[in-house]
């Protein structure tokens, strides 16, 4: 992976600030909020294959999420030309890991993902890890992978545990309010010190948010648009991306 040097193809303005904070929950809309300065993203995975990413870039893209694994036997073929070339081109990015709490144990998981891309640095270009832990797509059946609340709080703590001791960072969680609801009982075990990616497509706001977040980080607003993959906003200025990006 490229780690620790400026991208190539954006140096200087890449990132334009337009608030130093963060914004509270429901006081953007949808993609009207795309006008008040929150950086624009995407998240993309194997579906995607080969990102053109100067064209993602000239669409407005500012960061990306890339999925780099699922369960501990699935590694996004795609991932290093996703991952390395969004950077090459200016992006701030970061890997995710799509969560299999039936198949193994959380910090199982967790340590598969460090080694197939899931590690951070602070260096202002890579964001912290993302858990994507949501309605089982396998089986819907078993939305919550057959685990009771009780037991699924446990998995995630047991892979953020396990996140924090390898990259001294805790997880960012993406999940959406009606499963948080129904899988842990509405938690607010985690609210406290992972930053919240809430998935609310095709809304006007995210919406009420889950498990005692105050904001959210990132948002997940819709499936289809200009850039690749699912569309995303940033709840903050380009500056504070950064930052973000660098410490939490």
């Amino acid at each position: 992976m490229a780690r620790g040097r400026t991208p190539v193809r954006r140096r200087a303005g890449v990132l334009a600030a337009a608030t130093a904070a963060f914004v509270l929950a429901g006081t953007a809309t949808g993609p009207a909020a795309l006008a008040s300065g929150m950086p624009r993203g995407h998240d993309v995975s194997s579906h995607q294959k080969r990102v053109d990413w100067p064209a993602a870039w000239s669409k407005g893209a500012r960061f990306v999420y890339v999925k780099a694994t699922e369960s501990t036997d699935y590694h996004n073929p795609y991932f290093a030309q996703q991952y390395n070339g969004a950077y090459e081109e200016g992006l701030v990015r970061g890997a995710y890991h799509f969560a299999r709490p039936d198949r193994s144990s959380g910090a199982r998981q967790a340590a598969y993902f460090v080694r197939h891309g899931g590690r951070w640095r602070a260096d202002g270009w890579t964001l912290p890890p993302a858990l994507d832990i949501e309605y089982n797509p396998y089986n819907k059946k078993h939305k919550c992978y057959g685990l009771s609340r009780t037991r699924m709080v446990r998995w995630i703590r047991s892979f953020s545990d396990e996140i924090e001791r390898e990259n001294g960072r805790r997880p960012v969680i993406y999940t959406a309010t009606q499963w948080w609801r129904l899988c842990t009982g509405n938690s607010r075990a985690f609210s406290r010190n992972h930053p919240l990616w809430i998935a609310r497509r095709g809304a006007a706001r995210p919406g009420t948010l889950p498990g005692g977040w105050r904001y959210w980080t990132f948002w997940q607003y819709g499936t289809k648009g200009r850039l690749p993959g699912d569309q995303n906003l940033f709840n903050g200025s380009g500056s504070r991306l950064r930052i973000f990006a660098r410490d939490w």
